[in-house]
C-alpha cells in the first residue's frame, strides 16, 4: 500500500469525471453530418459503447476508449478499476477483447513515477485476466493523475449487440449493484471505513465478461453498461434508441446496501446532480433519495440487459450457470409522458 492517496490529488473520481449529458450532447451536436463509411457498421451517431468496424463476413473490430481521474486512494487499484471500466465497452457490444493500449496523464511534479508503476501493473492485472495483453501506451505530464485504455475487440457483425433494438414488454436486468458513486464520494470525504471502501473496489474491478456471451442470446434484444451517467442515464438511453419507455420498481433495482448509509449522511456524488439535471424531466416518480440513488454515477458499473419476456426463464437459468443469480427490475412499455417511470 503506497503513502500516497491519489484522490487527494485529483477534483473529479473515476467515471463522474465524465462531462453531463446535457453538456455532451450539446458538443456531439455540433457535428453538421456524419461522413458514410460502408464498413462502419456502429460510429458517433447513437450512442452505443464502442464503435464497430467490419473487416469480413466473419469478423468485425470493436474499438473504444475511456480514462479518468482516481476513484481509490491506492495506484494498484485505480489501475484495475479504470482497466476494468475501459474493457467493459467491448463486452457490453457482445465482444470479446483482444488488446489494449495505456492512456497515462501523471503529476509529475506531485506524484513518484513508482506510483505510475503501481498504476500500470494494476491494469496489467486486470488485462491478464481479461486474456489479453496490454500491448503498448502513451504517457504525458498532467496537472492530475488519469489513467485508461484504448481496447480493441472483436465480435461476429451479425451477433453485435447495441443499446437499441429494446421492445415493449422485454424486462430489463443489471448484472452489478448500484452505490459505488456514493462509497467513492464518501471516501474522498475521508467518512467511508474499510469494509465499504473493499465492497466498491471489489465491485469495480470485477469484469463484465458475461457481455461476451450474450452475443450469442438473441433474446437479448438490448445490451449497454452503466458508468458516469447513472442508471437512469443509460436506461434513458436504451429507452431513446428504442423509442420505448421503462417502468422500474425502486426495490428491485440491485444496491450496495453499505452505500446506503452514507446516502444518508448527504455523500451524493457531483455528477448526481449533473446528471438529473440532464435527464431528470424525462424521469416520473421517485423521491428525492431513490432518484439519487438512482442517478448514481458508477464506475465499471455491471450490465443493464433488456430480455425478451417470453425468454425471460431461460436467460436467469443461463445467468445462474454463469454465476448470476439475476432478478428483473422493470420492463419496457410503448412509449409514454416520461421516458422513466420509478415505482
Amino acid at each position: 500500500m503506497s503513502n500516497y492517496l491519489l484522490t487527494q490529488y485529483s477534483h473529479g473520481a473515476g467515471c463522474g469525471c465524465k462531462l453531463s449529458p446535457k453538456v455532451l450532447e450539446s458538443i456531439v451536436q455540433r457535428f453538421d453530418a456524419v461522413q458514410h463509411f460502408q464498413s462502419l457498421l456502429v460510429g458517433n451517431e447513437g450512442k452505443d459503447d464502442a464503435a464497430v468496424y467490419q473487416i469480413n463476413d466473419e469478423q468485425a473490430i470493436i474499438s473504444t476508449t475511456d480514462f479518468f481521474m482516481p476513484i481509490v486512494d491506492d495506484g494498484f487499484d485505480f489501475g484495475r478499476i479504470a482497466s476494468a471500466n475501459a474493457i467493459s465497452d467491448v463486452y457490453a457490444m457482445g465482444g470479446t477483447p483482444l488488446m489494449a493500449i495505456a492512456i497515462l496523464g501523471w503529476p509529475i511534479d506531485k506524484l513518484p513515477a513508482e506510483e505510475a508503476a503501481r498504476v500500470l501493473e494494476g491494469s496489467r492485472a486486470i488485462c491478464a485476466e481479461a486474456g489479453i495483453p496490454l500491448a503498448g501506451g502513451h504517457s504525458i505530464d498532467c496537472p492530475e493523475p488519469v489513467f485508461g485504455l484504448a481496447v480493441t475487440g472483436m465480435v461476429h457483425p451479425k451477433k453485435i449487440k447495441r443499446n437499441q433494438g429494446a421492445m415493449p414488454g422485454d424486462l430489463l436486468y443489471l448484472t452489478k449493484p448500484i452505490g459505488v458513486g456514493i462509497l467513492s464520494t464518501a471516501q474522498k470525504r475521508g467518512l467511508a471505513d474499510e469494509h465499504a471502501r473493499n465492497v466498491a473496489r471489489d465491485s469495480m474491478v470485477k469484469l463484465n465478461s458475461f457481455g461476451a456471451k450474450l452475443a450469442d442470446r438473441p433474446e437479448v434484444r438490448a445490451l449497454t453498461d452503466v458508468t458516469g451517467f447513472g442508471l437512469l442515464g443509460h436506461l434513458s438511453e436504451m429507452c431513446e434508441a428504442g423509442d420505448v419507455s421503462a417502468d422500474i420498481s425502486f426495490e428491485l433495482v440491485p444496491k450496495i446496501p453499505e452505500a446506503g448509509d452514507y446516502l444518508d449522511k448527504k455523500c451524493v456524488p457531483g455528477g448526481t446532480n449533473r446528471n438529473l439535471d440532464s435527464y431528470g424531466s424525462k424521469v416520473g416518480g421517485g423521491t428525492e433519495r431513490e432518484r439519487a440513488w438512482l442517478a448514481d454515477p458508477q464506475t465499471s458499473g455491471g450490465l443493464l440487459i433488456a430480455v425478451a419476456p417470453e425468454e425471460a426463464d431461460n436467460f436467469e437459468k443461463f445467468a445462474i450457470e454463469n454465476g448470476f443469480g439475476l432478478q428483473s427490475f422493470g420492463k419496457m412499455l410503448e412509449k409514454g409522458e416520461f421516458l422513466i417511470q420509478i415505482k
